[in-house]
């Protein structure tokens, strides 16, 4: 085998400076590159099956809840988006606009979607028309489009990944129901499946979803600078986009009436969320439930001859794993396992088996986590696939209580206004405080030091004390940080 470069020790650290690590992770362990279109990015395919096995798992979630796959147009024509004025307010700086249609002007121009609402409540005013056409329960999976102006890899992009659901009901009690039944999918989803703890809650008025009776958010704390992103949103409508796009339905007493919506979403940002949340100097640790290799085996030969035994005991070992877990055997010739070492170390694969001629000569492997480098164990080849799948959940619970150990270090309550302030301007993470629900006391703090309310949490405590910023009662204890 041929030397070559560990070019993992080219990483940045993350102290040294979190923004560039994150790039460089990203681009290094092939998740994403760059896109000759700006604000753009091309998911590699190492990214892209990860994103393939986010999706499995909450499609199946999604559809547990009674709720069908669709897909609706990408483009939707101007005159729908500007039906309701506050959701066209809302998105008008991101949309982008199709002018042009071959060699025509069009008389209309079309929007390229930056959320369906005003193409799915159109199609829902010509299926509704009975109490009995309801409930509808509609997700697509798809890409959308919003024009940033700060992109960046699976956070920001000018077009992402994601699934929009969209419900319609008879009732405003079913669509909170919804709405709120949604929420909990997300939540547990990213915990569970991402192990990335959330803060549940409630946006404020002037952070809801344009057009949204209510919006509710799952938010999520980043390493590095400790700031939040939002990491799924389900909204309530209430029946505004019934009125908005006249979708009625005949109750059961014979009169007609307006139906309530609700609209919710997890895009693929929750990818970079994975790689803020999880990675450290030596790359990404991804989660042994969505991550695209579970276990990679690396031989280990010196000489010709040892070289036919390693590679047949890689095989049966691959072979028995493979029934059981996402296994990969890196056999190229041209890396020393050294290299490969830190190549996989750098992609995040969970488990990495090494089989060199001692292992061969004891039938066993050695195992090493990637959440916790430095340590090496044998494991007999014929207890080999209890032991993996049992060392994988170990790891999943593991990086769930890493992130939730950091989420609870770097969250403190907060009473003092001017300690906000320095918390904030030193990225010291969450802050607990109570507000007295003023928009002009959220706008100020959000002037004055760019944090916003990332939620109203839906745990409260059974005693409010008062307003941070202004003194007055407290309404809600809220969650002040900066966001992604």
């Amino acid at each position: 085998m041929t030397t070559d470069r560990k070019y993992v020790e080219e990483l940045i650290e993350q102290e040294d400076d979190f923004d560039r690590w994150y790039v460089e992770v990203i681009q290094k362990a092939e998740l994403a590159d760059e896109s000759p279109v700006r604000g753009t990015r091309v998911i590699r395919p190492y990214g892209f099956a990860l994103w393939e096995n986010m999706q499995a798992e909450l499609d199946r979630r999604i559809k547990a809840t009674g709720v069908q796959n669709a897909y609706f147009p990408l483009f939707i024509p101007k005159s729908f988006l500007e039906r309701e004025a506050e959701h066209i307010k809302g998105f008008a700086p991101e949309v982008a606009w199709v002018t042009r249609g071959g060699d025509k002007e069009l008389e209309e121009w079309l929007a390229v979607r930056p959320t369906s609402e005003s193409i799915i409540c159109p199609m829902f005013a010509r299926w509704v028309q009975s109490y009995r056409d309801l409930p509808i329960l509609i997700n697509q999976w798809c890409s959308v489009v919003r024009w940033e102006e700060r992109p960046r890899a699976f956070l920001r992009t000018l077009e992402f990944l994601w699934q929009e659901g969209h419900t319609v009901h008879a009732t405003l009690e079913e669509a909170e129901e919804r709405a709120r039944l949604m929420l909990e999918v997300y939540r547990d989803f990213v915990e569970s499946e991402l192990a990335i703890p959330v803060i549940p809650g409630q946006k404020t008025e002037s952070e809801k979803f344009a057009g949204a009776l209510r919006t509710y958010t799952i938010e999520a704390m980043m390493g590095g600078k400790h700031w939040a992103l939002q990491s799924a949103t389900s909204h309530n409508l209430g029946d505004h986009f019934g009125k908005v796009f006249d979708i009625t339905f005949l109750d059961r007493e014979g009169k007609r009436r307006y139906v309530f919506n609700t609209s919710w979403g997890l895009s693929h940002r929750t990818i970079g969320a994975m790689v803020m949340v999880h990675g450290d100097d030596r790359g990404l640790k991804l989660p042994p439930r969505v991550a695209p290799i579970q276990v990679v085996i690396v031989p280990i030969w010196r000489k010709d001859e040892e070289r036919r035994q390693v590679e047949e005991t890689v095989d049966r070992v691959r072979a028995m794993l493979r029934r059981a877990v996402r296994v990969h055997a890196d056999l190229r010739d041209d890396k020393t396992p050294g290299w490969k070492f830190n190549d996989w170390d750098l992609k995040g694969v969970p488990i990495r088996l090494e089989i060199g001629p001692r292992d061969v000569a004891s039938d066993q492997v050695t195992l090493v986590r990637r959440d916790v480098l430095g340590q090496r164990q044998a494991v007999p080849i014929a207890n080999l696939v209890g032991a993996v799948q049992s060392e994988l959940e170990s790891i999943q619970v593991s990086l769930f209580r890493a992130a939730r150990a950091m989420l609870e270090r770097y969250t403190e309550d907060v009473r003092d206004y001017e300690v906000l302030k320095e918390r904030v301007a030193t990225n010291a993470g969450f802050n607990r405080a109570f507000w007295c629900g003023d928009p002009a006391c959220e706008a100020r703090v959000k002037a004055e030091t760019k944090a916003t309310v990332r939620c109203i949490p839906f745990e409260q405590p059974a005693e409010l004390e008062p307003c941070l910023v202004c003194g007055a009662p407290g309404k809600y204890q809220v969650i002040w940080a900066r966001a992604y």
